[in-house]
């Protein structure tokens, strides 16, 4: 079992990339509190933790190639930001089903039909364990490099 701070950066990672994908290939705002919830900083403007891991995921997104930005909305959103052809691939290429739905039979297609990683994440989001789906965000972030 991971650590929570670990499933919440899957989940926010998927999240992120679920967003991107239905505005690509235009640029677009994410704003954090779209991604994880409302945050109320403290009296100094200061988020919470759960906010600036949001923030640095989107940022480590970034500096490992899956996405690109212009700039930052202060800790608020990055601007103009638009998933990278090599991540765009990977969401919508047929996923590796048996090796990441292994354990869990419920495919988000019936039938045996095969599905790729972007339903896969849609699917998980809905309805899957915080622990499927870190095991699925790494299969997709970390095993096809």
């Amino acid at each position: 079992m991971a650590d929570i701070h670990i499933e919440e950066f899957y989940k926010d990672v998927a999240r992120i990339l679920l967003q991107m994908y239905h505005s690509f290939p235009r640029k677009s705002q994410v704003f954090v509190e779209d991604i994880s919830g409302p945050d109320h900083p403290d009296e100094y403007g200061i988020h919470s933790a759960r906010h600036q891991s949001c923030f640095a995921a989107m940022l480590w997104l970034s500096e490992e190639g899956f996405i690109r930005y212009q700039d930052t909305i202060r800790q608020e959103a990055i601007d103009q930001a638009v998933l990278t052809q090599e991540t765009f691939l990977r969401l919508t290429c047929i996923a590796d089903i048996e090796s990441i739905t292994a354990e869990h039979d419920d495919s988000p297609r019936p039938g045996g039909i095969p599905a790729t990683n972007i339903e896969l994440i849609r699917h998980a989001l809905k309805s899957a364990t915080s622990t499927h789906l870190a095991t699925l965000m790494e299969h997709i972030l970390f095993s096809q490099r």
